[in-house]
């Protein structure tokens, strides 16, 4: 099995690495890609060394599967250059995730959608996956006609860039900015850029996905992200009203039994999800769940999960996973 990792020197194609040896993902050659600036430089996996090389060259060598964490603009040029040579590409950007004929994925929910055809496949933005994960099984069961979602999102989704940004600032240091305002000791309710509706584009990605991966767009997702200083994962306040009435006792039993779920809700002992300790796990951690009182048949939860594994890496090897398994590649 060959892969090569497209952007492997970037923070989530780091991760990928991490997890493709974690899970020991069957691996019998290792392409690590990244830009012209990188070309030649090391990196280390399963305590191997290999040297870094170039989008044009990972595509003369035809990899099984290139995973994919370089930017949409990258995605968009090659992916498809990839997938004429009989690769499949999971892409970690937002490049094809809402075109019609791509499938975007989340493996708990639909990996049984894909098909040997599927030549790009899409993964979901980091803190859709983790709402989507508590959503789809609740929604089988009750019907969701509306999401009401505030996210709490850690800087690693913005990149190196803003992790040294929070550094320095906590330091006390001048140096560049990732973000228009300071991080530390501030809450920035801005994560991507806005368009003409006021919403940030991450906004919109958790509606527009969200409809797309529950195959509903009668279930209505309003938004607002905000940027914390925050390194272990994102966290979200959901607000979720159903078609049916609902017992606390069966959301939480359904939720405990879906696969990649972690159930940390016991208040009296002062027991619920934060991202410092979700930091370097693969599950979504789900708690402070309770009925809202304010109107019927509604709910409220928190969710948790490490937005650089389950929110990125993780999703993009468990889509890998299945298509090997299943023979797809």
């Amino acid at each position: 099995m060959k892969i090569a990792v497209v952007g492997a020197t970037g923070m989530v194609g780091q991760v990928m690495l991490k997890v493709l040896a974690e899970r020991k993902f069957p691996v019998t050659e290792l392409l690590p890609v990244a830009s012209e600036r990188s070309v030649g430089s090391k990196i280390s996996f399963n305590d191997r060394e290999y040297e870094v090389i170039g989008l044009e060259e990972a595509v003369k060598q035809k990899p099984d599967i290139a995973l994919f964490s370089a930017g949409g603009e990258t995605s968009l040029e090659w992916a498809p250059k990839f997938a004429a040579v009989g690769t499949t590409v999971i892409d970690n950007s937002s490049a094809w995730r809402m075109q019609p004929d791509k499938k975007l994925v989340v493996p708990e929910i639909n990996a049984s959608d894909l098909s040997a055809e599927d030549k790009i496949i899409a993964n979901p933005n980091c803190s859709t996956i983790q709402m989507v994960m508590a959503l789809a099984p609740l929604h089988k069961k009750y019907g969701i006609s509306r999401v009401v979602v505030s996210t709490y999102q850690s800087i690693t989704g913005t990149g190196v860039k803003a992790v040294q940004q929070l550094e320095n600032e906590y330091k006390g240091e001048k140096g560049e900015m990732a973000y228009p305002y300071p991080i530390h000791r501030n809450a920035i309710p801005q994560c991507d850029v806005f368009e003409e509706n006021g919403y940030t584009k991450e906004e919109m990605k958790l509606t527009n996905e969200t409809k797309k991966i529950l195959k509903d767009d009668s279930v209505h997702v309003t938004a607002t992200a905000i940027r914390i200083p925050v390194v272990g994962g994102h966290s979200e306040s959901v607000n979720i009203t159903f078609k049916n009435d609902f017992e606390l006792g069966e959301i939480r039993r359904i939720l405990k039994e879906f696969p990649g779920i972690t159930l940390q809700d016991n208040t009296d002992v002062n027991t619920y999800p934060m991202p410092i300790y979700a930091e370097g796990k693969d599950d979504v951690f789900i708690g402070r769940i309770r009925r809202d009182l304010s109107q019927p048949n509604s709910l409220n939860m928190w969710i948790v999960a490490d937005n650089l594994r389950k929110g990125a890496a993780t999703n993009a090897v468990q889509i890998a996973e299945y298509l090997v398994d299943n023979k797809l590649v």
